[in-house]
């Protein structure tokens, strides 16, 4: 019984390291389409969507059956209980990738902007997020995913500034509403993206440190003492 236990554990971590790395790549490719206008890159995206959601399904039953039949204490019951959060995350990231393709598709058949702004750098900082969530979740590193949770605030101050440099637009120029309007939902789901990376890292840190970690706290207090373990 051990023996199964310890491999529908490691199922589990496989199966949502796999959804992770198709998350990742429907972050990379929905970013790409914005910045590149291509919408055959976009429309990829969201027909891939559903590889994730099926991994979504599989995990989920996956976290029942554990529960329910192998009665996990410790850290094991800890590792399950995240990773049911974790496979909710990626799936919501999922959706995210799709709603940034679906304004890249639109953004691509409108005339582009002129004004320099922060997306791409948003982007970036939400790409880089990701992964390291997904790798600190990998390796069981609780230091990858402190570094996470430090960037959230940089990418939530680019999404007000973007936000409030389109607004501008919005209010000033007329022929570029519906331009800006997708750049806007574009900002705003790269800053959920990165929202969800962070509830990944803080599940790492739970995991691997039996310390929860919320709303930047720790990073106020400093890292956990022994007793917190």
């Amino acid at each position: 019984m051990q023996r199964h236990f310890v491999q529908e554990l490691e199922a589990l971590k496989t199966n949502l390291i796999r959804m992770g790395s198709l998350a990742e790549q429907a972050v990379h490719d929905s970013i790409r389409a914005m910045i590149e206008r291509d919408a055959e890159l976009a429309s990829g995206v969201i027909a891939k969507e559903g590889r994730i959601n099926a991994f979504e399904l599989e995990n989920d039953d996956a976290v029942v059956d554990l529960l329910a039949l192998q009665q996990p204490v410790a850290s094991d019951l800890r590792f399950i209980l995240s990773g049911l959060k974790i496979n909710n995350d990626l799936e919501r990231i999922g959706d995210h990738a799709v709603n940034i393709a679906e304004s890249a598709i639109s953004y691509a058949d409108r005339p582009k902007l002129t004004i320099e702004l922060a997306l791409p750098r948003m982007g970036e900082i939400a790409e880089t997020m990701l992964r390291e969530a997904i790798d600190g979740f990998i390796h069981a590193n609780p230091a990858l995913a402190r570094g996470v949770l430090r960037n959230d605030d940089i990418i939530d101050d680019l999404n007000r500034q973007t936000v409030g440099e389109l607004v501008h637009v919005i209010r000033t120029d007329p022929e570029a509403v519906e331009q800006a309007l997708d750049l806007v939902r574009v900002s705003r789901n790269l800053e959920r993206i990165a929202d969800l990376a962070t509830n990944i890292a803080e599940e790492v840190i739970y995991v691997t440190e039996a310390h929860v970690v919320k709303h930047h706290l720790e990073e106020k207090a400093g890292p956990p003492s022994g007793r917190d373990r």
